[in-house]
C-alpha cells in the first residue's frame, strides 16, 4: 500500500522508544522513549544530542535494522515498524543509509560499488545506467569509475558512498557523521556537494551531527535530542535562506539566536 498524498507526512514516529533486558531482568535499560517526530518530503532534518541520547539508535529504528519497544513508525501513512511487527531492513529499499563508514566493497571499483545496489534488485536497466552515470559526474568522480576505494581520499569515499545510496532512488537517506573524520576543508566542501545534491534530488534527508554549524547550515529543522533514556528536548525551525554557504553560514542573519538557543539546550542550560 502506497500513499503520495501531499497531506500525508513522509516519515511520523509515533510514541517510538526502545529499551533492552531479556526475561527476568528487573529493570529494562530504556534508550529512547516517547519520540513523536514528523518529517515531510523533501525536508532535510538535522539531528543533534548529547553521547548517549540516541541520535544513532533513532536512525537505526527508522532503517529497520532495530525493532521498537514501543510506538509506531509510519511511513506515507502506512505502519511499517511496530513492537512485535517483523523487520523490513530498508523498508523496502524505500531508506537508504550513509553510516560513518563509507562500506565500499574493497575488491570492487568505484564504478561496480555504484552498481552493487541495483545487482541486488536485478540486472540494471538503461534508466538505471544513465541514474549511476549521472550520480558519479555529480559527486566529481566521472575520471575515478575504475578506480578501486584504496586509491581515493577519504571524501572521494564518502562521495561514492553517498552517489550508492542514492543510486537506487530511496525517497528517504539517514545519514550517520558521515563526515565527523573528516577535515575541515574537505567537510566544508562535502557539505556544500551535498546541499547541492539535496537541492537537485530533493531526497527527504535526517541527519546526525555533533556541530551545530553544520546542522544549522544544511537543515530546514534541527531536532535535539536529551535525557537518559533519550526524549525530543528541542525543535528549531532553521529560517535562514537557501541557497547556504557551510563556509559562512556563522554570517547569516539569524544564525546566533539558533546557534545559542542549540547550545544552551545541548549543555542542559534554561531557556
Amino acid at each position: 500500500m502506497h500513499s503520495n498524498d501531499p497531506d500525508i507526512p513522509l516519515l511520523h514516529l509515533d510514541r517510538l522508544g526502545i529499551s533492552y533486558g531479556g526475561p527476568g531482568v528487573s529493570e529494562r535499560l530504556s534508550i529512547l522513549e516517547d519520540i513523536n517526530l514528523t518529517v515531510h518530503e523533501g525536508e532535510f532534518v538535522t539531528i543533534m544530542g548529547s553521547s548517549g541520547a540516541g541520535k544513532s539508535t533513532l536512525l537505526n529504528l527508522i532503517a529497520q535494522t532495530l525493532s521498537p519497544s514501543s510506538g509506531r513508525i509510519i511511513f506515507r501513512g502506512n505502519v511499517v515498524a511496530g513492537a512485535g511487527m517483523p523487520q523490513d531492513p530498508g523498508c523496502d529499499r524505500q531508506i537508504g543509509y550513509v553510516t560513518q563508514d563509507d562500506n565500499l566493497l574493497p575488491w570492487q571499483t568505484v564504478w561496480e560499488n555504484l552498481l552493487f545496489p541495483l545487482s541486488l534488485a536485478g540486472r540494471p536497466n538503461t534508466a538505471d545506467i544513465d541514474r549511476a552515470r549521472r550520480l558519479l559526474d555529480q559527486v566529481g568522480l566521472s575520471d575515478w569509475g575504475g578506480h578501486y576505494p584504496h586509491q581515493l581520499s577519504g571524501g572521494m569515499r564518502k562521495r561514492a558512498s553517498l552517489a550508492r545510496t542514492l543510486v537506487y532512488n530511496p525517497p528517504v537517506v539517514l545519514m550517520d557523521e558521515p563526515f565527523g573524520a573528516l577535515d575541515a576543508e574537505t567537510r566544508a566542501q562535502l557539505q556544500e556537494d551535498l546541499l547541492k545534491l539535496w537541492e537537485a534530488e530533493r531526497k527527504t534527508i535526517l541527519f546526525v551531527t555533533h556541530d551545530i554549524n553544520e546542522a544549522i547550515a544544511l537543515g530546514d529543522r534541527v531536532i535535539v535530542l536529551s535525557g537518559s533514556p533519550g526524549r525530543v528536548a528541542l525543535e528549531l525551525q532553521i529560517d535562514i535562506a537557501r541557497p547556504r554557504s557551510p563556509e559562512l553560514i556563522f554570517k547569516a542573519p539569524g544564525f546566533a539566536g539558533n546557534y545559542d538557543a542549540i547550545r544552551a539546550q545541548l549543555r542542559g542550560e534554561p531557556q
